[in-house]
């Protein structure tokens, strides 16, 4: 499945993405210590009360070991995880009998002339197969090319139990011909709940090129620098668990480290203002503020009574921060006025996901799990921390929950919503009357996540239970193409033309 997307800016991404060293084996270690990697046999014994002793590896250890080194490097291959055995292991090498290997029979040369057949020593020598491999080097050397004008969406992804992070690029030719295809791939440590791209230059310079992962299994937020290829280890992980002990018959003793979400991160939203600056919300019913320069977290919201299922900044306001939950309430807190309590709003049903209008700084959607959608007006709100200021609309846009909801960056009140029900829906909510101008069936299975581009707005991503990346050209949609023609020829014209 496809539990979340992020676009990255254009011209954002390094052409040509580096190739990250192989882990050290003190890194490897620290995976280890931080429990990263689960060690092969981790029951306890009666006698193990005790402090650990430290021991030389059997060799069925070293092998259990070096399968989870390997499986965090995203090497181990199922069938090798599924149970071969070091007994098995043996045997094999056994009958291929490699001791007497060079004790070859007297029989035909393999590398003579035979029959008069040409052969070259290496392939480097033979023009048929280096021409051949500099055609395939060059169409590989093609595909691993970022260019300006292509466009990279950062899907989160779990299947058959393992999580990652896929770099997509959306490709167009020059004769309107589009091609999506993934550009590579990043393993992480757990489920991948959430993501926000962020350009907060971590490793020095003007910029960065960086997605923030909140996780299932994981109280903490991963960073991944996207211009490095193969790397195993996030270039800054936030919050987290700094311990844990494990006794026998007793649950486990978890010490995190300070400032940390003590459960799923849930919803994150980067401040493009505040380029440092990083909203989380989480299962613990907190919101946090992280620094991301310092990896810090600088302020624990505690306003909700339930799991904080998302978080967005106002695109104007830069300190204005809404977050929804599944006590079923959507509050706004104004950090420019931190003792203020902030103004709430009720709703009906678990709140799945929000949005600020980015062509108004006064209004913002919220869809639930009911499969409905409501509009709000913030200055509707009341001086009082608690707000009965009815919705400005209310939309029963799905049969099930709407997971996810987009608004197009260019083209005003143009909707998009996303729902478990398998269909995408666009909609027209001009004068707070909303219509729906347009809905599909991506194949997608059920829809978690929906995101227009903001280089190339009419194109909608969407990814859901599948697991597969679908993207919709909304620009070529008869209902759209009538309504917001007028924006959809100004997206396709070149600046400056």
């Amino acid at each position: 499945m496809i539990s979340a997307i992020s676009w990255v800016p254009r011209g954002v991404s390094k052409p040509v993405p580096s190739v990250a060293d192989p882990p050290t084996k003190e890194e490897i270690d620290e995976l280890i210590k931080t429990g990263a990697l689960e060690r092969s046999g981790d029951g306890e014994s009666e006698d193990d009360d005790g402090e650990m002793d430290v021991e030389t590896p059997k060799k069925g250890d070293q092998i259990s070991q070096a399968l989870e080194v390997a499986k965090a490097l995203g090497k181990a291959s199922k069938v090798t995880e599924s149970g071969t055995k070091f007994d098995d292991i043996t045997d094999g090498l056994r009958e291929l009998d490699m001791e007497h290997y060079d004790d070859e029979e007297d029989g035909i040369d393999p590398f003579s002339s035979g029959l008069g057949d040409l052969y070259y020593p290496s392939n480097d020598m033979d023009p048929y197969l280096k021409d051949k491999d500099d055609d395939e080097e060059s169409e590989d050397s093609d595909d691993m090319t970022i260019n300006p004008t292509d466009s990279v969406i950062v899907c989160a992804r779990n299947e058959d139990d393992v999580s990652q992070l896929e770099i997509w690029l959306y490709v167009e030719s020059e004769d309107g011909e589009s091609n999506v295809y993934v550009h590579h791939d990043v393993i992480i440590s757990s489920f991948p709940l959430c993501t926000a791209w962020l350009d907060c230059p971590l490793k020095g310079g003007d910029k960065g090129n960086f997605i923030a992962v909140g996780l299932m299994d994981e109280p903490s937020i991963e960073i991944w620098d996207l211009d490095i290829i193969d790397e195993v280890q996030p270039c800054v992980v936030l919050g987290g668990i700094a311990e844990m002990k494990k006794k026998k018959g007793k649950k486990a003793s978890i010490k995190y480290k300070e400032g940390s979400h003590r459960d799923s991160v849930l919803g994150l939203a980067w401040n493009k203002f505040y380029r440092n600056v990083l909203a989380s919300a989480s299962a613990d019913k907190q919101v946090k503020i992280w620094d991301v320069a310092t990896g810090k977290c600088t302020i624990t919201m505690e306003h909700h009574t339930d799991k904080v299922q998302a978080v967005a900044w106002n695109y104007f306001a830069h300190q204005v921060l809404l977050s929804g939950s599944f006590d079923h309430s959507v509050v706004l807190k104004d950090g420019r006025a931190s003792s203020h309590s902030g103004y709430k709003w009720t709703v009906t049903a678990d709140v799945e996901s929000l949005a600020w209008d980015p062509h108004t700084e006064h209004s913002f959607v919220v869809s639930l799990e009911d499969g409905t959608v409501k509009g709000f007006d913030i200055r509707a709100a009341t001086s009082s921390s608690t707000s009965e200021s009815k919705p400005s609309f209310t939309l029963h846009a799905h049969d099930k929950a709407v997971c996810a909801i987009s608004y197009n960056p260019s083209a005003p009140n143009l909707l998009a919503t996303g729902s478990t029900d398998k269909m995408v829906k666009l909609w027209d909510v001009s004068n707070n009357q909303p219509s729906c101008i347009s809905s599909r069936n991506p194949k997608a299975g059920a829809v978690f996540s929906v995101s227009f581009s903001e280089d190339n707005p009419f194109l909608l991503a969407i990814g859901g239970s599948k697991g597969t990346l679908e993207v919709w050209d909304t620009s070529y949609d008869a209902a759209v193409a009538q309504r917001f023609g007028s924006y959809i020829k100004k997206s396709r014209t070149p600046p400056g033309s």
